[in-house]
């Protein structure tokens, strides 16, 4: 699978360079990439950008690395590894412009409040460091606890700039849990901030 990203050392930051060889290009992340759908469909629409997936799950890093390499994408790789530590100690400084986490898992009871991303201290310091100047994280989740629990997170940080995101406002493929819940007709939640 040469869409398959190990890294050298998974106990350092990685350099830029290493994930994909040109640095000048944007690069966007993306965290529990499911069945690969908005992953292999923002690469395939932007091939002037590189995208990393993140999956702890074997079954789906495998799939989309299949898929991956059928559309015959230069543009995306997929490294298995848990997304807390992968922002927090692993991905480069300063070195993505956009990060997506969309359906993350809820965690819905009480209890588990913090295990999601957003209440995380070291996932929060890792974004801040990851993403470039004016770089942005884009949330969608249909668990409303989860998106309050991310707008109080976000917001008592300065660091951070909420920003309108309208529908149309650029191309966005729907993930394979996305369609799923509407399907359900359930309501998703989406929210984007900007690091000053």
């Amino acid at each position: 699978m040469s869409a398959l990203f190990i890294p050298p050392d998974y106990f350092r930051e990685l350099c830029r360079e290493e994930i994909f060889p040109d640095a000048t290009r944007p690069l966007e992340v993306e965290l529990g990439c499911g069945d690969g759908s908005f992953f292999l469909g923002m690469a395939q629409q932007h091939p002037e950008r590189d995208f990393f997936a993140m999956e702890r799950m074997l079954g789906r890093v495998s799939k989309t690395c299949r898929k991956v390499d059928r559309a015959g994408l230069t543009n995306a790789k997929v490294l298995r590894l848990e997304s807390g530590y992968t922002v927090g100690w692993l991905l480069p400084s300063a070195s993505v412009s956009r990060l997506h986490l969309l359906c993350p898992d809820p965690w819905p009871k009480t209890k588990h409040e913090a295990r999601r991303l957003v209440n995380q201290e070291e996932f929060l310091i890792g974004l801040m460091r990851v993403l470039v100047p004016g770089g942005e994280f884009l949330l969608k989740t249909d668990d409303r606890v989860y998106f309050e629990d991310a707008l109080v997170s976000f917001g008592k940080r300065a660091e951070f700039e909420r920003l309108e995101w309208p529908s149309d406002a650029f191309f966005y493929p729907t993930t394979d849990f996305e369609s799923h819940w509407l399907a359900m007709g359930r309501e998703m939640h989406r929210a984007r901030w900007r690091l000053r």
